[in-house]
């Protein structure tokens, strides 16, 4: 019996869950690197997370960290501000451009004359954003100023100049539209509340943004792979972690990422390879499949997510506002990894919610699994 109960003890020990708060870690400083990264308003972004997620990153041993759901790319910067290698990915076009931009590019910046390159006129130049989307997003000018620096990127020397390039649009397009999104269209002057940046041009905003993406170019002595795929195509040989931070079903709305910024996602690429959904007022694209938006394919999704990875650390950000429930994610990830450490933090959304809405208001979780 005594045997029995001290193997019954080990077990419990082997599969102990720990679970540390917000205040545990509050006085880790995060590489000085992390502060010229720009928040990008993107749904579900980390940004205003990375002091947490940093403080348990660092606790745990690897070099080599696989970031497959990049987004707006804020937690892969990290990775490499750690001085890890990273391998990003992302199943949409726009957030691989910012990666390259960001994380695989080390050394290319856009200096004036690359600038003014950029922005030099085109004769008889592209007019495809200014005819598809007059009326529906930015003035004519604005409009204009897309298709002018978009038909000149493509003469930019190197492919990390071409996504800086990009990625400043990007951002330049983000800030100017009032949401954040790209859902509503025609007169936004209800949702004009002053902000300097509804004020200011797609080219003012452009200018901005070059500087501020020049400023997070730098090289910490590894080379780092971006690519746009699947999670399911990727290959994990040689992955020391994982951070996962899938689109979960949310408990209300959808997590249809293309359905909000279906705009970026055609900048990034010059609408070249997708397909316009022309009876949509804002032009939407087509949005690929993922079985992480649907309650009937997503717990099976988790489950071959965490297989393909059961060879690397799991490192799994999650929210309580998501389905399936922690629990269920839990006893998913224990069949790859018997024991789990989980992390939480109460954290509110700003994004795209108002004041009272009160599912803005989470717990974040980090599920580690070893």
């Amino acid at each position: 019996m005594k045997r029995h109960a001290l193997a019954s003890q080990q077990a419990v020990q082997r599969n102990l869950q720990l679970v540390y708060s917000r205040d545990d870690f509050a006085n880790i400083p995060l590489p000085e690197q992390i502060a010229e990264y720009p928040e990008l308003r993107y749904m579900g972004s980390k940004h205003r997370l990375l002091p947490w997620i940093h403080s348990v990153l660092r606790t745990l041993d690897f070099e080599t960290a696989a970031d497959p759901f990049v987004g707006s790319a804020c937690v892969s910067y990290l990775l490499k501000a750690m001085g890890k290698r990273v391998i990003a990915s992302d199943f949409l076009n726009f957030p691989t451009v910012i990666a390259q931009a960001t994380v695989a590019n080390s050394r290319h910046q856009l200096d004036w004359p690359a600038v003014k390159r950029l922005m030099a006129p085109v004769r008889r130049g592209l007019d495809f954003i200014e005819k598809t989307f007059e009326g529906i997003f930015y003035t004519r000018d604005d409009l204009r100023f897309l298709d002018r620096v978009s038909a000149n990127l493509e003469h930019l020397p190197h492919q990390d100049q071409r996504a800086l390039a990009r990625a400043a649009l990007i951002r330049s397009c983000l800030k100017k539209q009032p949401r954040g999104v790209f859902t509503v269209s025609g007169d936004l002057s209800h949702y004009d509340d002053g902000r300097r940046d509804l004020r200011l041009s797609i080219e003012e905003h452009f200018l901005e943004q070059v500087q501020a993406f020049n400023r997070v170019v730098f090289d910490n002595g590894r080379r780092h792979v971006v690519k746009r795929a699947d999670v399911f195509e990727l290959n994990p040989t040689g992955v020391d972690l994982v951070y996962l931070d899938p689109p979960y079903v949310p408990r209300s709305d959808d997590n249809c990422y293309m359905k909000r910024y279906h705009f970026l996602e055609g900048l990034s690429c010059y609408w070249q390879g997708v397909r316009i959904m022309e009876n949509t007022r804002v032009k939407k694209i087509e949005k690929p499949h993922t079985p992480f938006s649907y309650r009937k394919s997503a717990i099976d999704a988790f489950d071959r997510l965490f297989r393909l990875y059961s060879n690397s650390i799991i490192v799994l950000s999650y929210s309580s506002n998501g389905f399936p429930d922690r629990d269920e994610l839990e006893t998913l990830l224990r069949q790859y990894k018997p024991t789990l450490t989980v992390y939480e933090k109460p954290h509110r959304y700003h994004f795209g919610t108002h004041d009272k809405v009160e599912r803005a208001n989470v717990q974040e979780y980090l599920i580690v699994g070893r």
